[in-house]
């Protein structure tokens, strides 16, 4: 037995030099881990604000187009019970229009509303059909002395006008539903810059954690041994 003790020590002699040559010591690890996930937190960091800054302009440069518009809802007391139907048009009722949320609401509760109004809720396309129609009626009860001439170019300038309504109400429509698709983006660029700064803080205490520990480590502390090396070499 003592022999083998002997033998088992002289082993472990033997392995201790080129053992650490071949092992990472653990104050090294620690220092590459720390310093990487410090690393990583700062590029996160980096990232939060370039999308919290993009996330303002967004949201700045929507206020700011929508403003200019001087564009304001319907107060209360003026709300059609159509419109009172309507919880975004109650809720901002008689303020201005500003944000890409209240250019929703806008658009498709009050623009739409009155759209589906005019000429039985025909867009702007399908009226052009109607008076590409009318024209052919008018000029052939004109040619025919038709008596429903009268008629037909009333029909055909009611057509006209509502087509030349329907248009501008679409048109404004289509650009404030732009604006709150803009809007969201900037909505969305925040949450991703919430997400990052969240990440990097978490990634930064990792990495200082790593750090102390790195400090707090002896020099000659190994991080794994090559446990089969240790057992080939008493075998022998």
């Amino acid at each position: 037995m003592p022999a083998a003790r002997r033998k088992l020590s002289a082993a472990h002699e033997d392995l201790t030099p080129t053992a650490r040559e071949g092992t990472m010591k653990r104050k090294t690890l620690d220092v590459i881990v720390g310093v990487g996930l410090v690393v990583l937190a700062g590029l996160l960091l980096v990232a939060g604000i370039v999308l919290t800054s993009n996330a303002n302009f967004a949201n700045d440069y929507v206020k700011t187009q929508l403003s200019q518009q001087q564009i304001s809802f319907k107060t209360a007391d003026t709300l059609t019970a159509e419109e009172k139907q309507s919880a975004c048009l109650v809720q901002y009722a008689g303020q201005p229009l500003t944000t890409g949320k209240q250019a929703e609401c806008y658009a498709n509760e009050f623009i739409g509303l009155h759209l589906k109004s005019i000429a039985d809720g025909k867009t702007y396309a399908q009226l052009g059909d109607v008076q590409t129609d009318l024209k052919a009626k008018v000029a052939a009860a004109q040619k025919a002395n038709d008596p429903a001439l009268a008629d037909l170019q009333k029909q055909l300038t009611d057509t006209n006008t509502a087509r030349e309504t329907v248009f501008k109400g679409e048109t404004l429509r289509g650009l404030l539903l732009t604006s709150y698709g803009f809007s969201e983006f900037g909505v969305k660029a925040g949450q991703a810059a919430l997400v990052a700064y969240l990440a990097a803080g978490l990634l930064f205490l990792l990495g200082a954690a790593g750090l102390v520990h790195a400090v707090r480590t002896p020099a000659s502390a190994g991080f794994a041994m090559p446990e089969a090396k240790v057992r080939e070499t008493v075998t022998t």
